[in-house]
């Protein structure tokens, strides 16, 4: 018997997709430099892995070392959810700009950054 092994195709071979994962991670990536800057924190601290989650967690929590929490599992869902919660609120944003960063957050992270929106600092 023989049997025939062959390559499946990959959507990561497509040029296409990859453009597109690019385009995507520059958004993000500039939008949270921006939002990091309205913030008074360094905005080149985007680009660094841990380095802006714990920069996130510092401008909407005030310790940045509460970032730790993500490493419980479970809990993880729900401290990012308070974190977008906080972030929403610290540029003085509803319940519907935090739902829009939950499930969103391509759109709605360049939004608070390249927007009108200013910083008010944690609350």
């Amino acid at each position: 018997m023989v049997t025939t092994t062959y390559a499946e195709p990959s959507y990561m071979d497509n040029p296409a997709y990859i453009i597109i994962s690019l385009i995507i991670a520059v958004l993000i990536i500039a939008g949270m430099w921006k939002i990091f800057t309205k913030a008074n924190v360094p905005g080149w601290g985007a680009i660094i892995p841990f380095y802006n989650i714990y920069l996130l967690f510092k401008i909407t929590l005030g310790n940045g070392w509460f970032f730790l929490l993500l490493l419980i599992p479970f809990v993880n869902y729900i401290v990012l959810i308070y974190v977008d919660y906080k972030l929403a609120k610290s540029f003085d944003k509803g319940i519907g700009y935090t739902l829009g960063l939950i499930f969103l957050s391509l759109i709605f992270i360049p939004m608070l950054g390249f927007g009108s929106a200013e910083y008010k600092g944690v609350k």
